[in-house]
């Protein structure tokens, strides 16, 4: 199964990007991490969960918490917008 990352401007002058798996997710949060220049154990530490959690939550894990990873993102500055497909749906 080929995977495909879609970068997309969202708003006014934040870039976003489309997000159709749980790697996309794991990608975005391992990347800002990287940025904040923090380990794994630091950002688990931060979001009071263990660090596994963080290990399966940057490797796409399917079913992870999805509060506890929507608080790993706030927590990195980040934020989860939903909005209506474009294109094709069901």
């Amino acid at each position: 199964m080929t995977q495909t990352t879609h970068k997309n401007p969202i708003g006014n002058s934040t870039a976003g990007m489309i997000v159709r798996t749980s790697l996309d997710i794991g990608t975005l949060i391992r990347d800002r991490r990287h940025e904040l220049q923090l380990r794994q154990i630091d950002l688990a530490g931060l979001g009071n969960t263990g660090n596994r959690f963080i290990v399966d939550l940057e490797n796409g894990k399917p079913s992870i918490q999805l509060q506890k990873a929507l608080d790993i993102l706030g927590l990195l500055g980040l934020e989860l917008v939903v909005r209506r497909k474009t294109g094709p749906s069901l």
